[in-house]
Parts: C-alpha cells; structure tokens; sequence
C-alpha cells in the first residue's frame, strides 16, 4: 500500500493539500473518542472545618465531706462536728481555647453542726444550708485521646441560708470567701457526651455567733471540705 508520502509526492500541490487535509479531519473522530474515554481529573471539595462549642455542661452527683474543726471563743477545749452530705450539682464551663477553661459549680447541700470536745454534751446544735458557688481557672490536657484530664484552682463565696437552732437559742453562720483547688478528667464517649469524675478542696473558715443558755457566744468554723463528684458531661 502506498503511503501518504509517496502519493503527496506524485501529486500536484493542490491535490497535495487536499490529501493532507483529509488525513487530518479523518483522524479527528478518533482522538475525539480517545479524549471522551478519559476520565476528566476529580476534584475533592475539602469538608467544612466545624469548630466545637466552647460551652460545655455537667450534671453530677457531689460527696461533700467537710473536716471536723472549729471553736467557740472563749470556751477552752470546744470543737465542732459536721455532717456530710450528698447532693446533686450543676456546672458550666467555657473554653477560651482548646486547653483554658473556666468553671461555674452551683449546688446546695445541708449540714448539721454538732458541739464536740469540751461542748460535746451540747449535741447538734444547729442545721444550715450552704449554696457555695465555685469559680475555678483549669488546663485541660488534650493529648491522651478521650481522656481528658485537667487541674485547677479558684476561688469560693459560700452563702449560709436557712439556719436553724436546735440545742443552741439562735445561730448565725456568716457568708464567707474562700480558697478551691480541682484536678479531674473526662472520658469522651463521642464529640458530645462523656463521664467525669471531678475533686474539689475548698478552704473555707466562717465565723459565726451563737447564743446558748442566753449567752451570746461567737467561735470560727473549720470546714475545709472535700467535694467529689461523678457525672455525666455534655460539650454543645
């Protein structure tokens, strides 16, 4: 068979080119094809970048121990005694970055005041109500997965509401500030929910007046309390 060459040779140069020009236009079709087989290159649209919430909330189940301590002035040897509690708590927290946060506890819990030591015989002396409102700053870790531990430490105004007599003819347990040292984790179970177990110290000392058998008496209570809690966390 001749090829395209050979016959462009023998020909004039405007068959020549006629020649040439239907080569060109009868090879079209095909690389057509070619380019319609070939896949166009796929574009992934990278997945929108959701930030979390920096609102995060826990319900938990709180364990308040306060340590037994404290005096009434002016009475040698007097101690106090008080009693534990367990009491179910709200808290908020919010995230100014991934690590900082800061915490709001809101709770109340009741606690009877019983004398102790060289006023042992007085008994329980008084019941109150505490709602000891906690505002701590805390590092979260964030490298150890969906354990997350964190450390903190804030600071405490503890109300003292509904107080009531009983061996004692009147008391009067005054509002007070105080210290609080936390260190806790959460263990995420997805980007939302997760368990927490939080321990909370708080340094806390009221004074307080108390009148017994007619006597105006005034004395300091020691509570230092342990506060622990489990529940269950909720990041929006």
């Amino acid at each position: 068979m001749p090829s395209i060459g050979s016959t462009l040779h023998r020909l004039s140069a405007p068959a020549a080119g006629l020649v040439l020009l239907g080569a060109v236009l009868g090879g079209a079709p095909a690389r057509a094809a070619d380019m319609a087989g070939t896949p166009p290159l796929a574009y992934k649209v990278p997945a929108p970048v959701v930030e979390q919430s920096p609102w995060q909330i826990r319900l938990r189940l709180l364990g308040v121990f306060p340590e037994d301590g404290g005096s009434v002035h002016g009475v040698n040897g007097s101690n106090l005694d008080y009693s534990d509690a367990v009491v179910p708590e709200l808290d908020i927290t919010y995230y100014f970055t991934k690590n900082w946060a800061a915490e709001l506890i809101l709770g109340v819990t009741p606690h009877d005041i019983s004398g102790a030591g060289t006023i042992s015989s007085l008994g329980k002396i008084a019941e109150v109500w505490l709602l000891p409102p906690t505002l701590t700053l805390q590092y979260h870790f964030t490298d150890f997965g969906a354990f997350k531990p964190y450390v903190g430490a804030g600071i405490n105004y503890t109300f003292f509401f509904d107080q009531k007599a009983y061996s004692a003819d009147s008391i009067d347990v005054k509002d007070t500030f105080g210290w609080a040292l936390q260190v806790g984790f959460d263990y995420m179970l997805d980007d939302h929910w997760g368990l927490n177990v939080d321990v909370k110290k708080l340094f806390l000392k009221p004074d307080f007046d108390v009148v017994v058998a007619g006597q105006a008496l005034s004395g300091t209570a020691d509570l230092d309390p342990w506060i622990v809690g489990v529940g269950v966390t909720y990041r929006f």
